[in-house]
């Protein structure tokens, strides 16, 4: 119980778990802030150099603990916001909360500074079609010649 009974009339006490009930039955019921996509890809330049990547080397790019693309250029990497959520959760198996709180320690130390975001994945496209140093993530495969797919994490 949350309050002690002498708190809480008789009376009172019903009217209390309804209002309980249909509070949690609201907050599963709202939807959530994360986007579902079907598939989620990263992406470089086509003219990077790089064919593919392991999920290992993605997640080292994407958490900063690695600078350089398998290529040798400093890596420039990009975040599509809406996506985020779902990105980290597909490759690290970690909660946003958790890859927020990774990052404020690291800017508040002085290490590193977090990837750049975008507000979605044509944005992302765009840029990484612009630099041949970017890599992204995006939940459509790219139309552009430019971006080349290397690594794949389905739904």
């Amino acid at each position: 119980r949350c309050f002690p009974q002498r708190w809480i009339s008789s009376s009172e006490r019903p009217a209390m778990r309804i209002h309980t009930l249909v509070a949690a039955l609201l907050v599963l019921l709202l939807p959530t802030h994360d986007v579902a996509a079907e598939e989620l890809v990263l992406i470089v330049n086509r003219d990077s150099g790089i064919s593919a990547l392991s999920r290992e080397q993605a997640s080292h790019l994407f958490l900063g603990r690695v600078k350089m693309l398998p290529s040798g250029a400093r890596a420039n990497v990009v975040e599509v916001e809406p996506l985020r959520a779902s990105f980290y959760r597909r490759l690290l198996g970690r909660d946003i909360a958790e890859i927020n709180a990774y990052w404020a320690r690291l800017q508040f130390s002085g290490r590193t500074q977090p990837p750049l975001r975008v507000a979605d994945s044509a944005a992302a496209i765009s840029r990484v079609a612009q630099d041949p140093d970017a890599i992204a993530f995006v939940d459509l495969v790219p139309d552009d010649p430019r971006a080349r797919v290397v690594l794949r994490l389905g739904p």
